[in-house]
């Protein structure tokens, strides 16, 4: 698109943010608009997979981040009771030196809003936004009334909460699902632990327990690590009624080796409870409106492809207007580029989660003794690697991105993480 756009994002977190910085550096008019009084990050740590890796590559942001996060080479998990490995998923099982890197969201997030800031792209916070008024131009409109436009185009990135989404042309509403999680950053505690992977404790699919080392939230600070325990939102305020004692027993009964990172727990207060929900738009699009990130797509956190999609969602709708001479057909481009990849990792995301996280007693079964065994016959090894990777289905080639040098990037982030 050769003409300079009006552009208001919705949403300052890293889907909005990446999405400012495509747009802003081939011309266009950008601004964003969060509800927040200031942008900060919601969350604990996530894992950045090749995919989303590869497009802040692209943004010119990878040493940063790399700078910050814990390199990880395979995800790991047990039961809780026999200590039999019931998932070993490797990167290296398919051949290029690909891993993942684990980040406080805080460090993604600052990576990304430094970049912004240097960049001089508007950003107005306090701004709750109710609704869209679209036409030959688009207002956003505030739940105050206020009419904020007109602009060229909507990007929606606004999240899985998002109000905006009903006006795609297939709006659908996230289905809850039943497990969510208790979630904490604290100081990462190597003893025992593999700085290099994601570790985890299953009891059957009701009980899971996490511990992923995500590096530092900012240069000069401390390693951290996140902490999870999966249960029902419905039961969270039972478990706290127990009290914390009750629950740190029974956390140590499952993984006495947590005790370095339970002790550091001492109220609730320090545990977020995160609650999940799943939902695809069809078309991630309406007139004049892109929808980006969770807005657009939202799951369980199994295979750990939210923030990633996110952020190709945002490559691909700039290469779209890049590609495209007027909106509509951009937008169009946009939603084709992205539909096989995310409906793939979508289906396949809630597809896996009963096998984690539910009341069932023959999946959890089925996962322990039959697809544990066939995880580690070929050629599943290497299906699992590009599974977790988000590269099953190739998200690169329709964005025109290619993956940088994986073999001289990883000695980059062992070296950054020592």
């Amino acid at each position: 698109m050769s003409s300079s756009l009006d552009i208001a994002i919705a949403g300052g977190g890293p889907a909005g943010l990446a999405a400012a910085l495509y747009l802003h550096r081939v011309g266009h008019r950008v601004t964003i608009f969060e509800r927040f009084g200031e942008p900060s990050p919601v969350g604990s740590g996530l894992i950045l997979q090749p995919t989303g890796l590869t497009v802040l590559a692209d943004l010119g942001l990878l040493d940063a981040i790399l700078a910050l996060g814990s390199r990880i080479e395979r995800l790991h998990g047990a039961d809780a009771v026999s200590g039999r490995p019931v998932l070993d998923v490797r990167y290296n099982a398919r051949p290029g030196g690909r891993f993942g890197l684990a980040v406080h969201r805080a460090a993604l997030f600052g990576v990304l809003y430094r970049a912004v800031s240097d960049s001089n792209i508007g950003i107005e916070t306090g701004v709750e936004l109710a609704t869209l008024d679209t036409g030959q131009r688009a207002y956003l409109v505030g739940d105050n009334g206020r009419r904020i436009g007109p602009f060229d185009l909507i990007v929606d990135a606004s999240g899985s909460r998002s109000k905006l989404r009903y006006h795609a042309t297939t709006p659908a509403e996230p289905r809850p699902l039943v497990y969510g999680a208790f979630w904490a950053s604290l100081g990462w505690r190597g003893e025992g632990f593999d700085e290099h992977a994601l570790s985890q404790r299953y009891d059957r699919a009701s009980v899971m327990i996490g511990v992923l080392p995500i590096g530092r939230s900012h240069p000069g600070g401390d390693k951290m690590a996140a902490f999870f325990w999966s249960l029902k939102p419905a039961h969270a305020e039972a478990v706290r009624t127990k009290g914390l004692g009750a629950w740190k027993e029974r956390v140590l009964s499952l993984w006495p080796e947590c005790v370095s990172y339970v002790a550091q727990i001492d109220s609730f207060d320090q545990l977020t409870l995160a609650r999940y929900g799943h939902h695809t738009l069809k078309l991630p699009t309406g007139r004049r409106l892109a929808v980006i990130g969770d807005a657009a797509h939202s799951t369980s956190p199994q295979l750990g492809q939210g923030a990633n999609m996110a952020l190709l969602d945002a490559a691909a709708l700039n290469h779209a207007l890049k590609m495209n001479s007027n909106i509509e057909d951009a937008l169009a481009s946009y939603a084709g580029i992205r539909r096989r990849h995310v409906r793939t990792f979508q289906m396949l995301s809630l597809m896996f989660t009963p096998f984690y996280q539910s009341d069932s007693v023959f999946l959890p079964f089925m996962r322990d003794r039959l697809v544990a065994i066939a995880a580690r016959m070929p050629p599943m090894p290497q299906l699992l690697g590009s599974m977790v990777a988000g590269t099953m289905v190739d998200p690169f080639r329709l964005i025109g991105l290619t993956e940088p040098d994986w073999t001289r990037l990883g000695l980059t982030a062992a070296k950054a993480g020592s």
